[in-house]
């Protein structure tokens, strides 16, 4: 048989770990991205779809059943509002986790290529402002570039 003082002990015990896994940010980021990473596989693809078509014809179905009433109309109204909030920072997440993979990937593009604009590296840190004049300078070497290829396609001929 099981002491009170042994309960509050073992209370005691799991309230401790609680506490430590709260404070764990590591902990709690990677099982979020875990979740992110799974519901955002999960939810798109064509079976996620299809449940969610089945669950919108019962409800449909079942209209009649309840009458058409405000309380029918507010179950899915509430279901679809809640998921679609969940699901906006499920959403989110897992594509800034795939916006800060890509940007490595493309930094270490740069780095590694030989005469690569190494002042390019980072630039998703830089102000707009910076980022426009950046922007319009390459859009400027891209329409000269063009311009050199139609150029010389000209003279071919």
């Amino acid at each position: 048989m099981i002491t009170e003082q042994q309960l509050l002990d073992f209370t005691g015990r799991i309230w401790g770990w609680m506490e430590d896994q709260w404070r764990n940010k590591r902990y709690w980021n990677a099982k979020f991205d875990r979740f992110a990473r799974i519901g955002a596989k999960l939810s798109g693809r064509p079976l996620a779809f299809n449940v969610a078509m089945i669950l919108v014809a019962v409800w449909l179905i079942t209209g009649p059943l309840f009458g058409f009433s405000d309380t029918w109309q507010l179950v899915i109204n509430t279901a679809t509002t809640i998921i679609t909030f969940l699901m906006v920072f499920v959403i989110q997440h897992t594509q800034n986790r795939d916006t800060d993979a890509l940007q490595v990937k493309l930094d270490e593009l740069i780095r590694a290529v030989e005469g690569a604009n190494n002042a390019l590296l980072d630039l998703e840190e830089i102000e707009e402002e910076e980022l426009e004049l950046l922007r319009v300078r390459y859009a400027d070497l891209a329409r000269q570039a063009r311009q050199e290829i139609i150029h010389r396609k000209t003279t071919k001929e």
